[in-house]
This record gives C-alpha cells, sequence and structure tokens, in this order.
C-alpha cells in the first residue's frame, strides 16, 4: 500500500488555507486518517455523454489513485442503489445513491459541530464511513455512533473503520429514526440531507445539545442547519451556510418523470410573472422557493422546438406552474388546488425588498409537530411546516 502521509498533509493544509480546518484536534484527524481506505470499492468518475467511469486502486497507478483519493472533490462510489465501481468494467450509466463527500464539507461541518472530549456523537449517514473514522480519531471509537440504511454501503463502512482501526457502533436500519443505544447524545450530525429535521432526532439529543443536518430536497439550494435542544423538547437555530448532501433515502423525492405537456395541459390561470423563474437557478431564491412551497420541484426541459421550457410541479399536492419565455419576460400557467408560482413569488418579492438576506439570516425552530422558519420579523417571510 502506497503511504499517503504526504497526500493527508497536503490536504489538511489546503482545508485549513479554505477556512474548513480550524482546530489542531481535527487537523491531527485529518493526517491520520487514510481517506483511501474508505475507497476501496472504487470510485466513478464523470465522462463525457452522463456516464460514469468505474476506477479502482487496483486498476490504477498508485499516484493516480493517491491523487483521487486526496482530491477536492466528492467520489461517486455507487450507482443505483447497488452499483460499485469493482463491479463495473467500462463507462456507465446511472443515477448517484451514496459518496464520499468534498473533505471541505466533511471536515467544515465537523468543525461546526464544536465537539469536547468525551462527547458522544450519533452520525447518520456513515456512506463510506471516512467521516465516521475521523471523529472517532477525535472522540474516541466507543463515544461515536453511525448509522446506515444500505446494509451493503454498511458492511464496506465496517471492514474500512476496522482496517483504519476503529470499531465504533455501526448500527444498519433506518437512517431518520437514529439508535436509541447510546442516547441522549450530545450531538448529532446528519452527513445526508432532509426535507425536516426527524424529531427523533430531537428526543435522542441531549438539552443543550446541537443537531447539525442538510435541510432541503433540491441538489442545490439547500441550507447547512445547526438546532440547540431546549429542555423542553424542541430546538432552535438558523442556517449557518449552505451545504448540499444526497438525499436520505426515506426522504428522498421522487424525480417527476413522463409527459410534461400532459401533466400541464389543464391550467386554471396564465398571467405574466413578477419575478422571472430564472431566479431559482440561484442557490437563495430556490432555497426560499423550497419554505414557500414545500414538496415542490424545479423542472427543466427543452421542447422540439429547441425553446427552453421551466415548470415547478408539487406532486403531493397536484399543483403545477409551467413557464414559458415571451421574449425577455415569462409567462406562467398554474393548475391544481396550490397557486404555487404565487406563493413562491410572494415570498422572492418580499426577500428583496427585505435587502435580499443571505441564507444565514434564516432561523428555525423545531417542535414535535412543526418546523417554523423566518428571517427577520416579516410576516411574509415566516414559514410554517406541519409535520404530517
Amino acid at each position: 500500500m502506497t503511504d499517503t502521509a504526504r497526500q493527508r498533509r497536503a490536504l489538511a493544509d489546503r482545508l485549513e488555507k479554505s477556512g474548513a480546518l480550524t482546530t489542531p484536534q481535527w487537523r491531527a484527524a485529518v493526517e491520520s486518517v487514510p481517506r483511501e481506505l474508505f475507497l476501496t470499492s472504487g470510485v466513478f468518475l464523470p465522462v463525457d455523454g452522463g456516464r460514469w467511469r468505474p476506477v479502482t486502486a487496483t486498476g490504477s497507478d498508485p499516484a493516480e489513485w493517491a491523487e483521487i483519493a486526496y482530491s477536492d472533490q466528492t467520489l461517486t462510489t455507487q450507482l443505483d442503489g447497488h452499483l460499485t465501481a469493482d463491479q463495473a468494467g467500462e463507462p456507465v450509466t446511472g443515477v448517484p445513491t451514496s459518496s464520499s463527500t468534498t473533505p471541505v464539507t466533511v471536515v467544515s461541518m465537523i468543525e461546526h459541530l464544536d465537539v469536547e472530549d468525551g462527547y458522544h456523537v450519533l452520525e447518520i449517514g456513515t456512506g463510506t464511513g471516512y467521516s465516521a473514522a475521523l471523529m472517532c480519531h477525535r472522540l474516541g471509537e466507543d463515544n461515536v455512533t453511525t448509522v446506515e440504511v444500505d446494509p451493503r454501503v454498511a458492511a464496506r463502512a465496517d471492514a474500512a473503520l476496522e482496517t483504519a482501526g476503529f470499531s465504533t457502533w455501526t448500527v444498519t436500519g433506518d437512517g431518520l429514526l437514529g439508535h436509541p443505544r447510546r442516547a441522549p447524545y450530545d450531538r448529532v450530525i446528519a452527513t445526508c440531507a432532509v426535507r425536516r429535521i426527524p424529531y427523533a432526532w430531537v428526543r435522542q439529543t441531549k438539552p443543550g445539545g446541537f443537531i447539525l443536518a442538510t435541510v432541503g430536497s433540491w441538489p442545490y439550494g439547500t441550507g447547512l442547519a445547526k438546532v440547540r435542544v431546549n429542555d423542553g423538547g424542541t430546538a432552535e437555530g438558523c442556517i449557518i451556510g449552505r451545504s448540499s448532501f444526497m438525499q436520505a433515502r426515506s426522504q428522498a423525492t421522487t424525480p417527476v418523470a413522463g409527459d410534461l405537456s400532459a401533466r400541464t395541459a389543464y391550467p386554471d390561470n396564465e398571467r405574466a410573472t413578477k419575478v422571472s423563474p430564472l431566479v431559482l437557478e440561484e442557490w437563495m431564491p430556490a432555497f426560499l422557493a423550497q419554505l414557500a412551497a414545500p414538496g415542490a420541484q424545479f423542472v427543466r426541459a427543452t421542447a422540439h422546438n429547441g425553446a427552453q421550457l421551466l415548470y415547478v410541479f408539487d406532486p403531493d399536492r397536484e399543483s403545477f406552474a409551467a413557464f414559458t419565455a415571451d421574449g425577455d419576460a415569462w409567462m406562467v400557467r398554474q393548475g391544481g388546488p396550490v397557486a404555487l408560482w404565487d406563493d413562491i413569488e410572494q415570498t422572492l418579492i418580499a426577500w428583496q425588498k427585505a435587502g435580499s438576506p443571505e441564507i444565514t439570516a434564516v432561523r428555525l425552530h423545531v417542535t414535535e409537530k412543526t418546523h417554523t422558519y423566518w428571517i427577520g420579523d416579516k410576516p411574509a417571510l415566516r414559514w410554517e411546516h406541519p409535520l404530517t
């Protein structure tokens, strides 16, 4: 096996320079834990045509493999819920379902945990096991419990953790339920994105403890929530920055597919938009759209004549907004019981009037029955999501 101590030090230097790595204890973890041990099944690298090229340690030059393992990028490790790179001999198509998240994201998140010696941490979403290994190095393996919903992924992570010298509590099952064996925990961290923070996590966190999780269901426009659990069983905090993770499988949305024109054939009204739907391609407007219309999906398509088509769908509420360009302006047709674009547009206008604050202005309060988000004291910038 190639000694990667130099690559680990270089990674720590880059993370420190970026501001993601700030404490000596976490730097020691980054320098000590070999990331390549958690990539033994190989990775998929994107190539032209929407395909993925499988790359493994055994099939690569050691220097090339070390460069891949310590690159500043997220490395896809599984496609379609089952396929790993060591099972594929040539480029393939598929949807990523597991990955080794970019080190800057992993390390930045665990720095935000604000841990102290002796803290017990519950991690939701073991993945490759790399982040669990970093926490085991910092806190001790007896203080880390990690949950993975996919038994195949969990088995590989367990093997990698053992090779790295750690034997922590790895639980296979529904990551949204967590694991009560060591509850309550001082910290709960999710390395997957969720539409909402499950109340089970609040119940399993000590009063005064933190939950750190990415909220949102779009592949972008999601925020890293950090909430403190109170004595009364509620939690409150804020969005501390942008964050992007794969969706927790139990909360993942089913992509809208099929004949989109048929889905939008019977609108209830049509009008010119007050705000261009193209703003939904930007991070903060996308986050706000999910607050204003939870369950909505933003879909891009191309007509037969090459024209750009944009849609917002909410399959659960059987509602849609379909946009067509009208010169430099846009027209919207809406249908279903919920006027999706009305709700989103009103939120975007209120946000612009408030000076377009950043995502870190968003506050969050979690109870057993609701998630409430707000920005400042404007009623138009307050959203309550019942937990059903």
